[in-house]
């Protein structure tokens, strides 16, 4: 597979805003294998303050395996990432204390509340009152949940309590796994006007949905892969499960 580098797409509704921001996180050369198949190689690009941009792919081509090399949950790969200019292995602290990582687990105390998960989950990364918590909640479409607890709630309910997570983050850096999963159609534009917002206020995104993102001001895209074999896709989807224990410690801030 040749080097890969991300295409710009523009929405039809507006002239795409040039990249003015400083770069955050640069990956070079990234060469990652699953099976003795190759996912990518040759993978150069940079994330920049005030930008979004969209992984895609078919299934199995890597784009969760992607994300989870940027965020630091993989470490099965070749190449450098860089924060800030920095090696991310130099600066790993300042690194993690500036993302905000939304895999496909919610990351979920079934035993807390709403807003009792919120309130552990922000508390240790920066400081929010219970007003900001229920405002967030109401936002995800929860007035009125923010007192039962997790367990009487449905998947798709937990997975609207981490998206609250977006509405109080000031991390300079979102990577989201299909963040859009989960949401009605209001929930859907709810987010999107956020994305927009968290870039036009300097800080950026990465992520993979396969919902057409509808953002106004535009965004970049990632293409990754070829199709695989229902097989490869299969043995994929197990070693995906078998680091959903690290995945889910890390949206709860644990390896922070």
């Amino acid at each position: 597979m040749s080097a890969v580098s991300p295409t710009i797409t523009q929405s039809s509704t507006s002239e795409l805003l040039p990249s003015i921001g400083s770069e955050l996180l640069r990956a070079e050369s990234l060469f990652c294998e699953r099976d003795e198949r190759v996912l990518f190689e040759g993978l150069n690009f940079s994330i920049n303050a005030g930008e979004i941009i969209q992984v895609e792919g078919p299934n199995g081509s890597g784009k969760t395996t992607l994300l989870r090399i940027m965020s630091g949950l993989s470490a099965a790969y070749e190449g450098e990432l860089f924060w800030k200019g920095e090696l991310i292995s130099s600066a790993r602290i300042e690194f993690l204390s500036n993302l905000l990582y939304l895999g496909h687990k919610p990351g979920v105390k079934a035993i807390l509340t709403p807003v009792e998960n919120l309130r552990a989950l922000m508390g240790i990364r920066q400081s929010v009152t219970d007003e900001q918590i229920h405002s967030a909640l109401e936002k995800v479409g929860l007035y009125g949940y923010e007192d039962v607890p997790c367990h009487n709630l449905s998947a798709g309910q937990h997975r609207r309590v981490a998206l609250a997570r977006l509405y109080l983050s000031t991390d300079e850096l979102w990577i989201l796994d299909e963040a859009f999963t989960a949401i009605d159609k209001k929930g859907v534009k709810d987010l999107e006007a956020l994305l927009q917002e968290r870039a036009q206020q300097g800080g950026a995104v990465l992520l993979t949905t396969h919902h057409e993102l509808q953002i106004e001001s535009g965004f970049k895209k990632l293409q990754l892969g070829k199709p695989v074999s229902n097989e490869s896709l299969a043995r994929n989807e197990e070693l995906v499960a078998e680091e959903v224990d690290t995945e889910a410690m890390v949206s709860r801030g644990g390896m922070r």
